[in-house]
């Protein structure tokens, strides 16, 4: 299949039938001069919609654990097809489409809005839903890879955690903002979705920004003074822990 080869030097983005934002963290620079492991660390979007060739192509890879940021009722509606796959949920209850519609209701829903209600939503996992990515780094601590980090789209809950695994590890600013927008070359949307909203606003929902990401750690900032800091009180990431990381998952 395209674009899934498990050579020396693999491919970011597996293109599977079911899971359009399935991704390698690997490859990537550390400001040390290492690597990020290939074939350890895969997000995406859910894995309820997979293909029998992408079965066969997630078994191959020997992902083994699946971190999942979907709330319940998503959860339910897409339940992961890969039996050998042990998911643990650290659930992020979607607000967004909810927040929108009330918008509607009102008559006050624009673009902008949208807009914002999304960087608000990334405020809110610093504020309110930090113990979910504290929960994830005890696991990426304890868990054999290769595994994957997933939501239901693969690009807020799973952008921002990426992003905080890819920040512990050391990988620069540019490099991180460059993994978080490849959602917008990979992911297709689902057309059936929230369809009683206007396009413009689903587009704004149905992409990433760098003001997304950029309000979630403005709320770092603000929440925790730095993100180092952030790193050590609030995901719970000491020197040792750090170190531990990079041991598992960087590669000279």
């Amino acid at each position: 299949m395209q674009d899934s080869s498990l050579t020396d030097s693999p491919a970011r983005h597996l293109a599977l039938q079911g899971a359009s934002n399935f991704r390698d963290l690997g490859g990537y620079p550390t400001s040390d001069g290492r690597i990020t492991r290939w074939r350890h660390i895969f997000r995406s979007n859910h894995l309820g919609q997979l293909t029998a060739d992408d079965v066969a192509i997630v078994r191959a890879l020997g992902v083994r654990s699946a971190f999942d940021f979907r709330g319940l009722e998503e959860r339910a509606a897409g339940v992961c097809v890969v039996d050998e796959i042990t998911v643990h949920s650290l659930p992020i209850e979607p607000t967004v489409v909810a927040a929108l519609r009330a918008e509607l209701a009102r008559g006050t829903l624009t673009a902008p809005v949208a807009l914002e209600l999304m960087r608000e939503s990334y405020r809110n996992y610093v504020r309110h839903n930090t113990h979910s990515f504290r929960s994830l780094f005890g696991h990426l601590l304890e868990d054999s890879a290769p595994l994957v980090i997933h939501c239901t789209a693969g690009k807020d809950r799973t952008g921002f955690a990426s992003a905080l695994i890819l920040h512990a590890l050391g990988v620069p600013d540019d490099v991180i903002a460059e993994d978080y927008l490849l959602t917008n070359q990979h992911y297709r949307r689902d057309a059936t979705a929230a369809t009683d909203l206007p396009e413009d606003v689903r587009n704004a929902i149905g992409s990433v920004e760098a003001s997304y990401l950029a309000a979630a750690f403005e709320a770092v900032g603000r929440e925790y003074g730095d993100l180092e800091t952030y790193l050590r009180d609030g995901l719970e990431l000491g020197a040792t822990e750090r170190d531990a990381l990079k041991a598992r998952y960087l590669q000279s």
